[in-house]
């Protein structure tokens, strides 16, 4: 099946075989009705509804005692298999929260379990001024907003010269020379990325990574043979190449516009664990030979956004004890996945000297990618993302990575940048606000310039700069230009989950994260009344994982603020432990410290 017949053969009759495996050994259960949203129905509690409702039809028919003592006592089991059905599932979903876990999620968890119905569907889209309602036309209308997005036409025309110009030049990936990262992949690869794939929804082709690791190690090593296979044929399978699309409405966006969504991917799972096998090498072959700048902290071992917040928080402390200025300019690229300019990052792999079979997958990989959208159980038609990183893919950060690195050679050495993926800023600090302004205007043409030859376009709107200082005496903010648009200067700036206040004093920051805690706190009070999430291990696990964590993000950042301003977090973490314990309102912060083992924020913040 793997060796005999060619890749897309062997991909389809692979697929073929594992669902049909899949379809035979796993059963496939529709519930309808009131039961459908309740993810603690089982067949226990079926079966008792059964015979609660059969008590009940022979009361009805025949009304004697015995038989309604029969139907009493049938209820009352149905309620004690019920509430034993609902305990035990919400103890399983709680073992499986993290800190990433987001309210939203919970939320939508605690809904299903009460019972209630959630859905996302769209009603109606308005679109040039018609009004359209059928799924399918809705479906449509969401894939031709996102194809359009990645179209080249939203290009500059410089860019569009440029790009036509330096494509003419074919990228000749091949080498007669054996290189490491050509090698097959070996078993214990395979195995490796295989154990830290987690659960995802599967792609067109209906195969999950559980389905994945349930198979044979002689199977595994079959479909392994078949990586190897792609590896070396230098062929990306047909199959592969398509996403389905599923939608999100933007908080706070028009439901009836159809660029207020934010779409997911669902790609092929096979397809995500080869893309882990070459990214583990890709990303080896770029930190060994030191291609990524060392101020670029997006997705790589032992880094994380800390970093570039650390870093913008220590310049701005010690312009402080100078006595300085430092002016910072927050960036924000215009949809910088979806217009990553393809051609582009095949030639910076061909810059870095990579030959062979690696750079050669990413160039088949990157060359026609299709996706449909899904609305309910309605499909739309194929659609071209034409320019872009795909999404859903696992290989999609690094490339953008890859091209967006540049950017920060770019700067002056007295003009410190720092990038997390697509978030980008830069600093200066002086005494002299007129040499700072010239600085970082230098360092924001430098930008600029870049940007036009790479198809990166920059928001004049959402770009925006602070600029950090103390001095009592008044002081004009600098002038700066963007593209030729004055870049505004605020008194604050979100930055990677921190609020940065102009005289660093982290009061907007604890106020807006106060605010978001205290949303969240109404999972805590919604459980608290039920029979089934109450129980104090539960709550104390929802309270750390969705709002504590809030709390520590960035504990090390906003931690230097006074103590009167850090004080105002208190009262959320007071009333998260009453909830927890069943504490009274005027029970001793100090006992309920004691009780819950939740030492005080002050505390934990050291």
């Amino acid at each position: 099946m793997v060796e005999n017949s060619s890749i897309d053969e062997a991909v389809y009759a692979v697929t073929k075989v594992m669902n049909d495996a899949a379809n035979a050994a796993i059963p496939k259960t529709h519930n309808s009705g009131r039961k459908q949203n309740k993810p603690w129905w089982n067949q226990d509690c079926q079966m008792a509804l059964n015979r609660q409702e059969k008590a009940w039809s022979i009361f009805r028919r025949y009304p004697t005692t015995s038989h309604l003592t029969a139907f009493k006592m049938a209820r009352a089991e149905f309620r004690r298999i019920r509430r034993r059905s609902e305990r035990a599932s919400w103890i399983n979903y709680i073992s499986t929260i993290t800190y990433s876990t987001s309210s939203s999620k919970l939320w939508q968890k605690v809904k299903k379990a009460s019972g209630a119905s959630i859905s996302n569907s769209i009603s109606v889209l308005h679109v040039n001024g018609q009004t359209i309602s059928s799924p399918r036309n809705i479906a449509n209308s969401i894939a031709s907003t996102l194809s359009d997005t990645s179209s080249s036409r939203n290009y500059t025309s410089t860019f569009l010269n440029h790009k036509s110009e330096v494509e003419k030049k074919t990228l000749n990936f091949s080498s007669q020379s054996y290189l490491q990262y050509n090698s097959n992949f070996s078993f214990q690869e395979f195995q490796s990325c295989l154990s830290t794939v987690h659960k995802s929804s599967p792609g067109p082709d209906n195969i999950s990574y559980l389905m994945i690791q349930n198979l044979t190690s002689v199977s595994q090593k079959n479909l392994l043979r078949l990586y190897n296979r792609i590896w070396n044929d230098h062929y990306f399978p047909t199959l592969w190449n398509q996403a389905i699309v599923i939608h999100l409405l933007k908080t706070g966006k028009d439901p009836t516009n159809p660029s207020s969504y934010r779409p997911i991917a669902l790609t092929s799972c096979l397809c995500k664990l080869l893309e882990k096998l070459i990214n583990r090498r890709l990303i080896y072959f770029l930190e060994t030979n030191k291609f990524l700048h060392q101020c670029q902290s997006g997705f790589r071992k032992d880094r994380s956004t800390l970093d570039n917040l650390l870093a913008l928080e220590t310049d701005i402390r010690i312009a402080f004890l100078q006595r300085k200025h430092l002016v910072a300019v927050f960036f924000d690229i215009e949809k910088a996945y979806d217009r990553t300019w393809r051609y582009g990052i095949l030639k910076d792999l061909h810059d870095f000297n990579l030959r062979g079979n690696l750079p050669i997958f990413i160039q088949n990989f990157l060359k026609l990618r299709r996706f449909q959208v899904r609305v309910g159980s309605e499909l739309s038609d194929f659609f071209i993302q034409e320019e872009g990183v795909p999404q859903g893919s696992v290989l999609s950060v690094t490339l953008f990575s890859i091209k967006i690195n540049g950017i920060l050679n770019q700067l002056p050495f007295t003009v410190k940048g720092f990038l997390y993926v697509d978030d980008l800023y830069v600093s200066c600090a002086g005494e002299d606000m007129n040499v700072i302004q010239r600085q970082v205007q230098t360092a924001i043409n430098n930008i600029q310039n870049w940007s036009v030859k790479h198809g990166f376009t920059f928001s004049t709107t959402k770009t925006a700069g602070v600029h950090f200082c103390r001095k009592r005496k008044l002081h004009l903010d600098p002038e700066i230009l963007l593209d030729g648009h004055k870049i505004p200067f605020v008194n604050e700036i979100r930055f990677l989950g921190i609020v940065f206040d102009k005289k660093l004093t982290f009061l907007p920051h604890i106020k807006t994260l106060r605010k978001r805690c205290e949303r969240a706190l109404n999972i805590l009070r919604v459980l608290s009344s039920t029979s089934w999430g109450a129980d104090q291990p539960s709550m104390m696990r929802i309270y750390r994982s969705t709002i504590l964590s809030k709390m520590d993000y960035g504990c090390m950042i906003y931690g230097s603020a006074r103590k009167s301003v850090l004080q105002k977090l208190d009262p959320v973490h007071h009333t998260a432990l009453r909830l927890c314990s069943g504490a009274f309102r005027t029970s001793p912060i100090k006992s309920l410290y004691v009780y819950c083992c939740e030492p005080a924020l002050g505390i934990r913040d050291k």
